[in-house]
């Protein structure tokens, strides 16, 4: 019986090793199973993610290819110069999001600000103004205790940073209670009543302020009225196109000194630009459009550090006849800046009012015929000559912003060698090239004009070209986009008369409806005449009011 007892003890030994082994061996491989999972799960999560990224690059390749084509591309293959911005817009915030990384799949209650995003350098170059409005907040820990049991903790410092937020803008109807007061006892004293605030509109409805908010959305911010009326509807207000614009005749009225005011102060100077751009102006009688012109006078110093503040004004005229231009610079003598365009030959008349006027011509407008002929051929020829006008404008680069004296030097013993031997380039050239071909047409600006070119030369106070009036019909030409047309000549005046005063205090660094509101303001209040020029725009500060 031991013997038998004995076996059985080893035998059930035996089974519990064997058990165990088998435990152990069942568990090793639920482990295995597991980490078999977890392996195949983040291969397929690598998979994926590897996936994203090989997409997000195509993305940020397509659209760097995008905006290569955008800066880089043919002129023929290029937008206007509007649509490309909007391109640059959608562009760029189709960059942005394919930089924001998604959120892990994993993310459990985590709300959507947490998803992850690429740690970038804080941008430096953003700065706000100081001038606009703060709002501090003070986020405290939750607990200032020491954890250590030693009681308050002390401040030592504070980060700080800064967002940019929105306070949308609304409508307040101001209510006016003016209470009328007579005495109860003598019944003689009459009725006192205080007087009724002044108004530019009498009876009207809008304020100043709003006045100022409509012009400017219009004529700077390039938005209709009927888009504006829209606006307006959605806080449940409604104004119609026609109120919008009766409002806007109306303070253009009042507007016109300050116009007139404006345009005898840049005439008054020794230099001005010109040029004219169309517009297209609806004819009520016919019900179609019909082809009015802008044109644009500008006084721009800072060049060549002159003392007078930059202008522009913009008179409309239903035609491009040079009388029109002639008109708005009636009282102006010295040195005009243009095109080539022949309606401004009559300025140069001995018996003019005022005497004849010294046209400077612009090299930039010779400069881009022949680029177009360089562009659409390859023309030798078109290539040297814009290495040759490029020479001129590398020195012009150097001496911007220099006294006249000082650009006048410079361009002696630098600028007037490379144009002399421009000119005798143009002659070899035009006796090699049929005045008839696109190549000999161009090169006949420089000739033609060439006298009105070499002004520049001569009076440090000139530029090469008018690139400085051209930047002032681009404001336009967006009004224009998005108005299609002005509804009449009159319209087009109005037009004419907001868009001189808003461009003029964009040029001198001020806020067009701060400013605006302010002259509105004034002028409903009885603002003198004989002191209109205290109201134009470099005269303003938005901190004092006015100086």
């Amino acid at each position: 019986m031991a013997v038998v007892s004995a076996a059985l003890a080893e035998m059930e030994s035996r089974l519990d090793e064997e058990r165990s082994a088998r435990r152990t061996a069942q568990e090793r491989a639920k482990r295995q199973k597991v980490e078999a999972e977890r392996l195949a799960s983040e291969t397929a999560r690598l998979g994926a993610e590897n996936a994203d990224l090989s997409e997000q690059v195509r993305r940020l390749e397509h659209l760097n290819d995008e905006f290569r084509k955008l800066l880089f591309g043919k002129k023929s293959e290029k937008l206007p110069p509007d649509d490309r911005q909007l391109s640059f817009e959608d562009l760029g915030i189709a960059a942005a999001e394919a930089d924001v990384e998604p959120p892990a799949e994993d993310g459990g209650d985590e709300g959507i600000a947490t998803r992850r995003r690429r740690k970038r350098p804080a941008r430096s170059g953003l700065r706000f103004p100081e001038h606009v409005e703060r709002r501090t907040e003070v986020i405290e820990p939750e607990s200032t205790l020491c954890p250590c049991g030693c009681g308050e903790m002390a401040r030592i410092g504070e980060d700080r940073s800064e967002r940019l937020d929105f306070v949308p803008a609304k409508c307040v109807v101001v209510e006016t209670v003016r209470p009328r007061y007579a005495c109860n006892r003598c019944k003689g004293g009459g009725v006192v009543q205080a007087a009724a605030p002044p108004a530019l509109i009498e009876g009207g409805l809008p304020t100043e302020a709003l006045l100022a908010h409509v012009i400017v959305s219009k004529y700077a911010d390039h938005l209709p009225l009927y888009r504006q009326g829209q606006i307006f509807a959605r806080q449940g207000i409604e104004i119609n196109r026609a109120t919008l614009a009766d409002w806007v005749g109306k303070a253009s009225f009042h507007l016109r000194p300050l116009v007139d005011c404006l345009a005898a102060d840049l005439k008054a100077s020794g230099k001005l630009g010109m040029d004219e751009t169309p517009v297209p102006v609806l004819d009520p009688g016919r019900g179609k459009t019909k082809q009015g012109y802008m044109w644009t006078m500008v006084r721009d110093e800072r060049p060549w550090s002159g003392s007078d503040p930059p202008g522009v004004v913009y008179g409309y005229a239903p035609g491009r006849g040079g009388k029109h231009g002639e008109a708005l610079l009636e009282g102006f003598s010295g040195t005009l800046q243009v095109d080539g365009y022949s309606g401004y030959n009559r300025l140069r008349r001995h018996d003019r009012p005022g005497g004849a006027l010294t046209l400077a011509y612009c090299w930039t407008h010779g400069r881009r015929g022949i680029k177009e002929v360089h562009d659409s051929s390859g023309s030798p020829i078109a290539r040297e000559g814009l290495a040759r006008i490029a020479q001129l404008y590398a020195i012009e680069d150097r001496i911007r912003g220099e006294h006249p004296a000082t650009r006048q030097f410079v361009r002696w013993t630098e600028s007037a060698p490379l144009v002399n031997a421009f000119g005798v380039w143009l002659d070899e050239q035009r006796s090699r090239v049929s005045p008839r071909s696109r190549l000999g047409e161009k090169l006949a600006y420089f000739a033609n004009h060439w006298d009105g070119l070499l002004v520049f030369l001569h009076d440090g106070r000139v530029e090469m070209d008018t690139n400085f009036v051209e930047n002032r019909i681009r404001p336009l030409k967006l009004t224009k986009k998005n108005a299609l047309f002005a509804g009449h000549d009159e319209g087009a005046v109005s037009w004419a008369r907001a868009a001189t005063l808003i461009e003029t205090c964009k040029m001198n660094g001020v806020e067009p409806y701060a400013w605006l509101r302010h002259v509105l303001e004034r002028i409903a209040a009885g603002h003198p005449m004989s002191r209109i020029h205290e109201l134009l725009p470099w005269n303003f500060d938005a901190r004092a009011g006015n100086r």
